[in-house]
């Protein structure tokens, strides 16, 4: 739905801004293919309510219409609970919300259903529904009964398209570069959308929403150092607000490839190895070995390097697939890590720094998430992992230069520790340039 919305909207020549609630790096890679925009997230665990009113206003000023893609259900939060959940994006950003509800096998019991979510916390902000997956016969029936014993108005279906399903692993969807015919699959959704969605009402009910306000955010200055951002298929999580503060912070962004690229950019100041899946990869990654050599001596020039999850486990000695055949790796940090058969220590959580690391001093605090279900024999202590339920653990292994763990942080949620990182990076560069 969220596709055929940001594809309709586009091809009527809009600028879309699209988001996404909750900690999701494969949802967005969707949306920026269809859009040709960085997407950001609304997500109440990293952002308190004036945050994430900057990001969304400010990303969006450029914008002819911002679209949010929610997370899971509507109240579906914390635990039990609907904290940090879309229901209080919405409520946030005081913005319009369309339900969105798959009615197959129900009658009268779908206006039940909407009514449910309409009382169950308030006030709030649904505005209409959407119906999802239902035949064009049955599109009328449905919408009779919602408007009748609501009073909430049905902006349209989607039908049931067997040609633009998706498939998923481990992680959740592939992600939007391994999708065959992609391109013909939203072209579909979007003509679809011409037919079956009052797109016209839709950004009237948009048209509504509250404004809101935002300082203008700082402008990327100076370059001050050259930053390698891993980005290929094997790496390619990461939160679009991240690469945007250290850009802030001076960094001109490097991309290059672990998996195709022969060695490391020249003049480089500093690495940033996201997460993704490196276990799809192993063979081609491990065999690349003049990348492989020329990342370690990078780091034995004390190149400053951050890691996340997968970039974790690249560094490290080796990693093992599910048959247990071994596939050697960077062996710059200790340890071996496998992939399971279920999520391990997977959901929010806090980190505090045990010591003084690249993202600052010990006692330093940021906010993060893991999902993940490959597990390392060496996972670290730089940082202390906190739940929201008050589970703890250690995590992340920190040296004079690096710093990597499974852990993905979001630095708008202490921006203090890219700007220790960039600091970092213009260390080197100024040793480098000294030699």
């Amino acid at each position: 739905m969220t596709a055929a919305l940001l594809a309709a909207f586009k091809q009527r020549g809009l600028k879309v801004q699209s988001y996404k609630s909750g900690p999701d790096y494969i949802d967005p890679m969707f949306h920026c293919h269809i859009t040709r925009r960085s997407t950001y997230h609304t997500d109440p665990y990293f952002s308190p309510s004036s945050q994430m009113q900057q990001i969304v206003a400010s990303t969006a000023a450029d914008a002819d219409l911002a679209l949010i893609e929610g997370a899971m259900g509507f109240y579906d939060g914390i635990g039990q609970t609907s904290e940090a959940s879309a229901y209080t994006v919405s409520q946030s950003l005081q913005t319009p919300v369309l339900l969105l509800v798959s009615p197959q096998g129900m009658g009268c019991s779908v206006a039940a259903l909407c009514k449910g979510y309409l009382s169950f916390r308030t006030p709030n902000q649904i505005r209409g529904i959407l119906l999802n997956q239902i035949k064009s016969g049955m599109y009328s029936y449905y919408r009779e009964i919602i408007e009748r014993e609501t009073g909430v108005p049905v902006y349209g279906y989607l039908p049931d398209l067997p040609q633009v399903h998706l498939e998923s692993r481990h992680l959740g969807l592939m992600t939007a570069g391994e999708v065959e015919k992609l391109d013909e699959k939203i072209k579909l959704l979007c003509e679809t959308a011409e037919q079956t969605l009052d797109l016209e009402g839709i950004l009237k009910l948009a048209s509504q929403t509250s404004p809101l306000y935002y300082t203008q955010p700082p402008q990327s200055g100076e370059k001050k150092f050259r930053l390698g951002v891993a980005q290929d298929k094997a790496f390619c999580f990461y939160y679009a607000e991240n690469l945007d503060m250290l850009k802030y912070c001076g960094a001109e962004i490097v991309p290059f490839s672990p998996l195709e690229d022969k060695e490391l950019p020249n003049d480089l100041d500093g690495l940033y190895l996201g997460g993704g899946y490196p276990e799809l990869y192993l063979k081609k990654l491990s065999g690349n070995s003049s990348f492989l050599e020329s990342l370690r001596k990078a780091s034995i020039m004390k190149l400053p390097i951050f890691a996340e999850c997968g970039g974790f486990l690249y560094l490290q000695q080796a990693i093992y697939d599910k048959d247990g055949t071994v596939y050697p790796m960077a062996g710059i940090l200790p340890g071996t890590s496998g992939l399971g058969e279920r999520l391990c220590r997977f959901g929010y959580v806090e980190l505090t720094a045990q010591e003084d690391t690249l993202m600052g001093k010990q006692g330093t605090k940021i906010l993060a998430h893991e999902f993940h279900y490959a597990d390392s024999t060496e996972n670290g202590a730089a940082f202390m992992a906190k739940r929201p339920n008050g589970r703890q653990w250690a995590a992340m292994q920190s040296t004079e230069h690096i710093l990597a763990g499974f852990p993905h942080l979001y630095f708008p949620s202490n921006p203090t520790a890219p700007q220790a990182f960039a600091e970092a990076c213009v260390k080197f560069r100024k040793g480098r340039e000294g030699r």
